[in-house]
């Protein structure tokens, strides 16, 4: 059959980490949240060593941060770190967009995420939407063709991810979000050249 390497399974401390990850970022562990290693020992059904080692996986992350003499906790998001997340992800992408434009990349995937966040937004599904924009955002990185970047911008995007699960639900804040970004090949070009001279 050929040299076909066994599957492996995920160190429990990975796992604990994503799960711990996925709680953060979408929300349901909200910034400032104390994460008590018993407790959540008790919650996860393992012992506190996985959870000591995820929680320092995800203060890695940037996701949690030590308060002396309290422990460890989500942290918080000040509106100084999200103009910074923000401003960031804008120089990236305008890095990008460049590349783009000077190799020609085909930019269908993001047109596809963009017809994908119109529609969640047309249906009010908050989670659709996020994980449209995150395909967006990912394809313009990737399209980019620049390993460097794409990999510091996954780090990056989990902040945003966060931010955005954090932000009010109603349908006209998705919607402004959809329409946000361009939805046509004609549309993307001109933004993107702007983006080049600034």
């Amino acid at each position: 059959m050929g040299d076909i390497a066994p599957i492996e399974n995920s160190p429990l401390r990975v796992l604990v980490a994503k799960r711990l990850r996925d709680a953060i970022v979408n929300g349901r562990l909200k910034p400032g949240t104390p994460l008590v290693e018993t407790a959540l020992a008790q919650q996860m059904n393992v012992s506190r060593a996985p959870i000591r080692e995820a929680i320092q996986i995800l203060e890695n992350d940037g996701l949690v941060e030590t308060i002396a003499y309290k422990g460890k906790r989500v942290k918080p998001l000040t509106p100084r770190e999200v103009e910074e997340i923000y401003s960031l992800r804008e120089t990236f992408e305008v890095m990008a967009a460049r590349r783009i434009i000077e190799k020609k990349a085909p930019v269908t995937s993001l047109r596809d995420a963009c017809t994908s966040m119109q529609r969640a937004a047309d249906a009010g599904d908050r989670e659709a939407l996020i994980a449209a924009d995150e395909a967006f955002h990912r394809s313009l990185i990737k399209s980019s063709d620049h390993d460097l970047l794409l990999a510091t911008w996954g780090n990056l995007y989990l902040r945003i991810h966060q931010i955005m699960s954090l932000r009010r639900s109603d349908k006209r804040d998705l919607t402004e979000i959809a329409a946000n970004h361009p939805l046509s090949s004609t549309r993307w070009k001109p933004a993107t050249k702007s983006a080049r001279s600034s």
